[in-house]
């Protein structure tokens, strides 16, 4: 049983590195978006940020509930 938990845990941990590829892609586009209308800085950096934000509280929920799992192994 174990095991599962552990495998569990591991599984859990991926959801983080979703989290993080979401915001490079999300970075990226930003980027090439104020390249193409400069003019349009202040709503996509603003579009930006909050969208990082909410990817960022995502991989950290599943780095929360990883840490859980391993926690109820070791107890």
């Amino acid at each position: 049983m174990n095991g599962l938990v552990a495998i569990g845990a591991g599984i859990a941990v991926l959801g983080a590195f979703g989290g993080g590829i979401g915001i490079g892609i999300a970075t990226s586009k930003a980027v090439e978006a104020v390249a193409r209308q400069p003019e349009a800085d202040g709503k996509i950096m603003k579009n930006l940020i909050l969208g990082s934000a909410l990817a960022e509280a995502t991989a950290i929920y599943c780095f929360v509930i990883a840490v859980m799992i391993i926690m109820m192994l070791k107890g």
